[in-house]
């Protein structure tokens, strides 16, 4: 059961109104997290457009940031995000066996960009939380930022980075919150490393 009361469209603050509405307007419905979100007026405004412009067009591939996505939701254990972020990398054409690869952490399939984006979000999400900084100032290993910077362009980067954490901040906040699933399950092999 969530922890937090869902809301109702009409319970939503006046300033989340016009992005709720937008949002409805793209989905069809109210979706859980938005619910829950809702409680906290004001908040929802900022959280959805900020959320469609990290997820959108960008320097950094859409499929790159749905791998990425789908990893960090294996990895913190989350039925919810995986099954948002499952229904996004499939709508985007990416493959049933290609979301398990990712689940099961078996990157040989991958391209070069995709294998580094992998690695670098299971380092900040896995890695990252028992890293001192005097152990390492950055929480991940040198030789993995330097690869980044070669093989990311800076913008690219930033989104890479942001985008890693935004899923592993959502990826905790919709655990705890334990909201229901309102979008399709993950694919069974997915599911299967939750």
């Amino acid at each position: 059961m969530s922890l937090v009361p869902l809301l109702e469209s009409a319970q939503f603050s006046a300033d989340d109104q016009p992005a709720l509405a937008g949002a409805v307007k793209a989905y069809g419905e109210v979706l859980n997290t938005w619910a829950g979100i809702g409680n906290s007026p004001g908040l929802l405004g900022t959280y959805l457009p900020f959320l469609r412009q990290l997820n959108g067009p960008g320097a950094l591939e859409i499929r790159v940031k749905d791998l990425v996505a789908v990893r960090v939701a294996v990895l913190n254990h989350c039925r919810y995000t995986a099954s948002h972020r499952c229904t996004s990398a499939l709508a985007q054409g990416i493959e049933v066996d290609e979301l398990a690869a990712v689940a099961d952490g078996e990157l040989a399939g991958f391209t070069a960009r995709e294998r580094l984006a992998l690695l670098l979000a299971e380092e900040m999400t896995v890695a990252l939380p028992d890293v001192t900084v005097a152990e390492g100032p950055t929480g991940v290993p040198a030789s993995l930022r330097d690869e980044a910077q070669r093989m990311f362009s800076p913008a690219a980067l930033v989104e890479l980075v942001m985008c890693i954490s935004m899923w592993n901040a959502l990826s905790r906040f919709h655990r705890v919150m334990d909201f229901e699933l309102d979008m399709p399950k993950p694919p069974a092999a997915v599911e299967a490393r939750l």
